[in-house]
């Protein structure tokens, strides 16, 4: 039985993340912050599908929470390391102190954690950790969020030398990194209409769905990608 959590599973990309892993048959955690009312959407749309799902509020930027997260879960084969946000669109000189710091430790330093404790629950049986990096982290992402860029960048680099620390332990570490993205998180920073702004600078024309980047998530975690470890997919339209 394949169980796996993801973390900011409940919205937007999450979401379809869970989704399209019930229709692959793994039982589901799904760790939120706010939310309620998406929570519980989505675990009942998790359960249309037929498979387990539970829904744990936790902070990931906590060591509580990501104790809370892991103990729900019990013994597990996969995370998808999903949590993450940003607050504005603005140059990095106008961006908040205390915004900067909440940005790296939510898209950075609560990841990390989770992917440390993810390796140490998958000890001994082996496992599948996805981390959700950008486009962004090598784009730079300038006059936008060059913090939250950055911050994405060292997903990747967690991805890489984790990859490579944890091989012989049978765990495979790999990042998917969307680009431009139909969610609301566009509205929620303050810019609704930026997909429609930014599509034209993408190659293939277009924004991608949530569902779009859910599939890259699946094939990383299945075992026709079982050689595959240590690096970054983009999902980006070629940008």
């Amino acid at each position: 039985m394949k169980r796996t959590l993801v973390t900011g599973g409940t919205r937007g990309i999450g979401a379809a993340i869970a989704r399209r892993l019930a229709a692959d048959g793994h039982s589901l955690v799904l760790g939120y912050l706010a939310d309620s009312e998406a929570a519980a959407s989505t675990r009942d749309s998790v359960r249309e599908l037929g498979a387990a799902c539970e829904i744990v509020r936790a902070d990931i930027t906590t060591d509580a929470g990501i104790a809370e997260l892991f103990e729900a879960a019990g013994p597990i084969t996969g995370v998808v390391n999903n949590a993450g946000a940003t607050y504005r669109y603005a140059p990095l000189v106008d961006t908040p102190a205390d915004e900067i710091r909440t940005t790296y430790a939510v898209n950075l330093v609560g990841p990390t954690l989770v992917a440390r404790a993810a390796v140490a629950a998958m000890t001994g049986a082996g496992g599948v950790i996805v981390n959700i990096s950008s486009g962004a982290a090598t784009l730079g992402s300038p006059g936008e969020y060059v913090h939250y860029a950055a911050a994405k960048a060292g997903i990747d680099a967690l991805t890489k030398g984790l990859g490579l620390e944890v091989a012989s332990l049978g765990i495979r570490v790999v990042a998917v990194a969307p680009g431009l993205t139909e969610t609301d998180l566009h509205a929620s920073t303050g810019d609704p209409d930026r997909i429609e702004r930014m599509a034209p600078q993408i190659p293939l024309g277009r924004a991608s769905s949530p569902d779009e980047v859910a599939e890259a998530v699946a094939w990383l975690m299945s075992e026709k990608a079982g050689y595959v470890t240590a690096t970054t997919l983009r999902v980006a339209g070629g940008r």
